[in-house]
């Protein structure tokens, strides 16, 4: 196992793929192609999420249950396409601020020309995903 980490590291291939993921590359399309997957990774995550925690004909049916209903809307099928087209709706905007603040930190040290020297990695790990996570949750 240890011939095989070392010669996993040596390999010049693992420099090239590393340089291509880098956000703070100095050849700006591989920061752009990966600003580009992060922020497509965040939009649909947050379109999983959404799918998974809501459900609109359970919604539907316990406001039908209940006594519920939501005005102009007719209760039953009607009411689960409207909640349906208002998640569709609010999800892709909730989405892009999620990920504009999640891409501020590394486009604030690319504009401000911060090197990890100075300091500014540092900024990103501090807002990193798991504190976007907080924020969110």
């Amino acid at each position: 196992i240890q011939w095989l980490s070392n010669s996993s590291q040596e390999w010049a291939g693992w420099a090239v793929i590393m340089d291509f993921f880098n956000p703070f590359s100095q050849i700006w399309y591989h920061a752009l192609f990966y600003f580009v997957i992060y922020t497509a990774l965040i939009v649909f995550f947050a379109y999983f999420y959404t799918a998974i925690q809501f459900n609109p004909a359970e919604l539907a049916e316990n406001l039908k249950k209940y006594g519920g209903f939501i005005p102009g809307i007719r209760p039953g099928s009607h009411t689960k396409e409207y909640i349906e087209k208002v998640l569709n709706r609010i999800t892709l905007p909730g989405a892009m601020f999620l990920a504009g603040l999640a891409l501020t930190p590394y486009i604030i040290i690319k504009f401000l020309d911060l090197s990890s020297n100075s300091g500014g990695g540092s900024l990103v790990y501090t807002f990193g995903g798991t504190s976007l996570l907080i924020m969110v949750g």
